[in-house]
């Protein structure tokens, strides 16, 4: 996978004056009243906004924004907050005990505000024409009962990747595509390199084991939940993913202490080609890596883990239509998709819209990476990363079981895989205990 990027810019401020100027023919809408007791014609309405900080540029892309949408939209008034992921969830509940919760958060999860009733039901303020744009597997995803609570604002997923050097050395012409397919492949790499080259990166430590069962369960067929959203944990599909997992272990494929090695040394082993394969997120490889990797699907039934981060509207009871009418046209900015992918390439993440997924994939050298003035984006990596999108699945976090599921079968994984017990019996019992 080529990395680098031509060094095409395209002032921010250009872009965004541009799609804020299409947005006016949309019509005014507002929120807030500057006055007391909601709006009334010819008012200027504001709008509350939490956003997490993704990185140290966050809060530059945002005053840029709020700046060129204001100049817009001289009815609405943004108050853009930028607040650190080590802060929000105190910061939030901190105003949501004082009733002082945003109008709009960017947040990791929602099924607590759902069921504490504080949050608008999604298509009550997104336009039939975004609703359409969004990746549908995206859209789903925040949908609690039938009802979609929350859009989402970023997307990343996970995919196999394998140093082809060490596989083609190998003898392994391509990426595997089956379960088969990788146990004779990392035999191949062992007989090859013996000790110098980990064949397999695997990583059931408390940190993410959960994205491991999601990983291999999904693709023998099973999951965490049947079609019809009941879990379904004991499913023979699971029990042949977990006694696989054993396999890796058993076998000598995987790194040396899968029960604590995070992700995170197993994906710094990789960058530098002591590991041949692992599963991990489409931002895993570092920027002087050297390895010529292939980024491709999991084997098996190719599912992918998805991973997005939300948007949410709070009620306000009191503020009526105009504050819908304004928050929709809010959203229609920022998805609109010169912006949205010039926020994807600044911050570094994948569009959960279809339009930006088409665009970046073509186009992405014309935007650049937060805090550079000549770092692009990529377009082959968008185009490979953007079609896994369609595929991936998410964990069920909007079950009110769910911690104690992510917490149990990262358990059953250690049992099973130290020998303290089988795979059959260890998710019959956890089967049990979720289900009563």
């Amino acid at each position: 996978m080529n990395k680098g990027g031509k060094n095409m810019k395209k002032l921010l401020s250009m872009l965004l004056v541009i799609s804020m100027t299409a947005t006016m023919l949309i019509g005014c809408g507002g929120s807030k009243s500057d006055s007391e007791g909601g709006s009334a014609e010819g008012e200027k309405v504001t709008l509350d906004i939490i956003i997490s900080q993704y990185g140290n540029y966050t809060q530059e892309w945002w005053k840029e924004f709020e700046s060129n949408f204001e100049a817009a939209n001289e009815d609405i008034d943004l108050n853009i907050e930028i607040v650190s992921w080590n802060d929000i969830y105190t910061v939030v509940n901190t105003r949501i005990s004082t009733n002082e919760q945003p109008d709009i958060l960017n947040i990791s999860g929602f099924a607590d505000y759902v069921a504490d009733d504080l949050l608008m039901p999604a298509e009550e303020y997104v336009s039939d024409e975004l609703q359409a744009n969004f990746v549908p597997s995206f859209w789903e995803s925040n949908e609690i009962d039938g009802t979609v609570w929350a859009l989402p604002i970023l997307a990343s997923c996970r995919a196999l990747f394998c140093n082809m050097d060490l596989l083609n050395g190998a003898g392994i012409d391509a990426a595997p595509t089956t379960w088969d397919e990788v146990l004779t492949a990392c035999q191949a790499i062992k007989d090859t390199y013996g000790d110098e080259i980990v064949p397999w990166g695997l990583d059931i430590s408390t940190d993410e084991g959960q994205a491991a069962f999601a990983y291999y369960t999904w693709n023998f067929g099973g999951g965490f939940v049947d079609e019809n959203g009941d879990w379904a944990l004991n499913s023979a599909e699971n029990v042949q993913a977990v006694e696989f997992i054993k396999t890796l272990i058993d076998s000598g494929y995987c790194n040396s202490a899968p029960f604590t090695d995070t992700r995170y040394p197993l994906q710094d082993a990789f960058s530098a080609g002591t590991l041949a394969m692992m599963i991990g997120p489409m931002n895993m490889v570092s920027s002087d890596s050297t390895v010529n990797y292939e980024a491709a699907d999991l084997p098996g039934e190719q599912v992918a883990l998805g991973v997005c981060d939300q948007l949410m509207v709070f009620k306000d009871e009191e503020a009526g239509d105009a504050r819908t009418a304004a928050i929709t046209k809010f959203f229609d900015a920022f998805y609109e998709v010169e912006t949205y992918s010039d926020y994807m390439v600044y911050e570094g993440f994948l569009p959960a819209t279809q339009d930006a997924s088409d665009n970046l994939a073509k186009n992405a050298e014309k935007y650049i990476v937060g805090g550079t003035e000549d770092v692009t984006g990529n377009s082959e990596y968008f185009a490979t990363f953007c079609a896994v999108l369609p595929n991936c699945q998410f964990y069920p976090m909007q079950k009110a079981e769910w911690m104690d599921v992510r917490n149990g079968v990262i358990d059953v994984e250690q049992q099973v895989c130290s020998g303290t017990t089988d795979a059959q019996s260890a998710l019959d019992k956890l089967q049990s205990e979720v289900a009563e």
